[in-house]
């Protein structure tokens, strides 16, 4: 009996080293900084101004729930006009104390003393510390100014986060007691200052913001300890316009000048889901033939992928199957190849991993005959024709355009999508003058008739 005990004991032991030594569990330390300079757990990930593009929506503090992007651009706005943007320095990573600094700073060297018509450089020269840090399952944002905010800007300037509407159409909120759904359609309340500007009116305003209360994995608590929340509609100022969560900055003072506390739910137990990417035009014969699985970056066991033809006469027949090779990490995720260039009977394929199926791709010599490159030619460069009506049979893609295009650029502007013109036209032609020869054919660029839908 003794040495039954005893082997019990021992087992019990043995079984608790081996948990003991096998990788932590990240849950119970909640977000930490890892060794790509963001708050990282199983759920949730935090970045702090990795990527800056904030026209679309990709700059300041971004957060990531259950493996989806749902707010981004945490950063110093100034409203109503809300551009252009301040410039962003380094970041300060302090592992030791689980914390993030970046300073932000009015003006731009680059974009300060240009010219745009749409958005006037403001005449603010200050300099701030945005300071994340990780508290368990929360974030608390700070930001501190080397000067206060001067009297001309008392009000205007803001610490804001934007929300991804599609996440949150008709799902509610709750601003410290008052109740809101978030609207589908663009309703307001906007209203007009002096110089004629649309300034968008709060859905509501407190101290305590709970976005998706019904969802307990998606649910996110706003918490500003110091001036009051607003929670707007973006989407009244611009096509592109997210939801905006927003307080003004203190007055008179440096330290401090804003402080947040967000907490959001997540998944206990989230695993990100499984990619399959395979070509969408398809393979020929003989040509090389790799897949690639996108994976969970804790993934350790990574199972076989099977190849499967569809029978034309219904059904799967398995071809092959297989353990991918690891490729290895890059940014948030693990990847794998899965090579299968030796089949080459003609058909349709898929290829499944545990319970994920990949789109159907076909094998085939005629794989570039068709709805691969013609689209281009027969739709897609038809539709963007410029200075001209089109129409595709019953309908109308856009009008007669561009009627007032070629006109010479203004010195010393930069314009909305980049390009920048110095303080000479370089020809003859004054600023606006129309430039003859010119406004005729060509095709549209990215920045007509863009509304953005990431």
């Amino acid at each position: 009996m003794k040495t039954i005990f005893a082997f019990i004991f021992l087992s019990s032991i043995l079984i608790f080293i081996r948990c003991s030594t096998s990788e932590p569990d990240r849950r119970a330390e909640g977000l930490m900084i890892n060794d790509q300079e963001y708050f990282e757990m199983p759920g949730l990930n935090v970045m702090v101004y990795h990527d800056y593009y904030a026209v679309g929506h990709q700059s300041g503090i971004t957060l990531i729930q259950n493996g989806s992007r749902v707010a981004a651009n945490g950063d110093i706005r100034l409203y109503p006009q809300e551009r252009p943007f301040p410039v962003n320095g380094n970041r300060i990573v302090d592992k030791e104390n689980n914390a993030i600094s970046v300073n932000v700073s009015y003006p731009d060297s680059i974009r300060f003393g240009s010219h745009d018509p749409r958005d006037e450089y403001p005449d603010l020269e200050v300099l701030f510390a945005v300071h994340v840090k990780g508290e368990g399952n929360s974030i608390r944002i700070s930001v501190d100014l080397d000067k206060p905010i001067p009297e001309k800007w008392a009000g205007k300037a803001f610490f804001s986060l934007e929300l991804f509407p599609a996440q949150y159409f008709d799902k509610t909120w709750y601003m410290d007691d008052t109740p809101g759904i978030f609207p589908r359609q663009v309703n307001g309340p906007v209203r007009y200052n002096d110089e004629n500007q649309v300034i968008i009116q709060p859905l509501a305003a407190g101290n305590k913001l709970v976005v998706l209360p019904e969802s307990p994995t998606e649910m996110i608590t706003f918490e500003s300890k110091k001036e009051k929340l607003e929670l707007v509609d973006g989407r009244s100022l611009r096509n592109n316009g997210w939801f905006v969560i927003r307080s003004p900055l203190s007055e008179g003072v440096t330290a401090g000048a804003a402080e947040w506390l967000i907490t959001p739910a997540f998944k206990p137990d989230y695993w990100y889901k499984p990619a399959i990417q395979v070509s969408q035009v398809g393979y020929r014969p003989t040509q090389k033939k790799v897949a690639i699985l996108e994976l969970d970056k804790r993934e350790k066991n990574v199972g076989d992928v099977t190849l499967l033809r569809i029978s034309g006469s219904g059904g799967y027949e398995t071809i092959k199957s297989m353990k991918p090779v690891i490729w290895g990490q890059f940014l948030r995720y693990q990847y794998a190849q899965y090579d299968f260039s030796e089949v080459q009977g003609s058909g349709m394929y898929q290829l499944k991993y545990g319970g994920i199926l990949s789109n159907p791709f076909m094998i085939d010599e005629k794989v570039f005959k068709r709805h691969v490159w013609q689209p281009t030619l027969e739709y897609y460069l038809p539709v963007q024709m410029c200075h001209m009506r089109i129409n595709d049979r019953v309908k109308v893609w856009h009008g007669l355009c561009h009627e007032d295009d070629a006109l010479m650029a203004p010195v010393n502007h930069i314009h909305f999508d980049g390009y920048r013109q110095g303080s000479s036209t370089l020809t003859g032609f004054r600023p606006f003058d129309p430039v003859p020869g010119l406004n005729v054919g060509g095709w549209h660029d990215a920045g007509d008739y863009d509304l953005r839908v990431e």
